[in-house]
């Protein structure tokens, strides 16, 4: 039986392999420190990394934020709940969260809206008009649109 040996890295080598993981995709910076801390670095070093990525612009919470939520709600049409839920759970702070909500238009955002529940609604097979709006309205609130959404829109198109 052979001792497998974990890699090690040097702060530089870290520092250079945490500059393309950044470069590559936006990071928050939970991502960041849990991707140090797989790559088994000591507390000093991932402080030391953290900090370079965040001087030379690597590393940025509020751009985050923006692409996270740009992105999550035109592929994958999340709510503004949603939204904010996942990113909370991404330790992104309030300020960062809202300023990123405001960034979406809110014509856009009913239009989207709108778009998906009538898709949804028409993908719903069954005859029972009670179970019909419950899958409608179960799926809407999954994705994170505001309650009120949802209802008034279940009401609207099964009455």
């Amino acid at each position: 039986m052979r001792m497998q040996t974990k890699k090690t890295y040097t702060v530089q080598e870290a520092t250079r392999k945490l500059e393309h993981y950044c470069a590559y995709q936006e990071r928050c910076h939970k991502e960041v420190k849990q991707k140090l801390e797989t790559m088994h670095m000591i507390p000093e070093a991932i402080d030391v990394i953290m900090v370079h990525l965040l001087d030379h612009n690597f590393l940025n919470e509020a751009r985050f934020a923006k692409t996270f939520v740009s992105g999550k709600f035109r592929i994958k049409a999340w709510g503004r709940r949603r939204l904010s839920f996942e990113l909370k759970k991404k330790d992104i702070g309030k300020v960062n969260i809202n300023q990123a909500l405001a960034e979406i238009e809110n014509t856009e955002y009913i239009e989207v809206f709108n778009s998906l529940a009538e898709k949804k609604a028409n993908s719903i097979t069954g005859t029972d008009k009670f179970k019909k709006k419950k899958k409608l309205i179960d799926y809407l609130l999954y994705r994170g649109w505001e309650t009120h959404l949802v209802y008034e829109k279940a009401k609207e198109i099964f009455g």
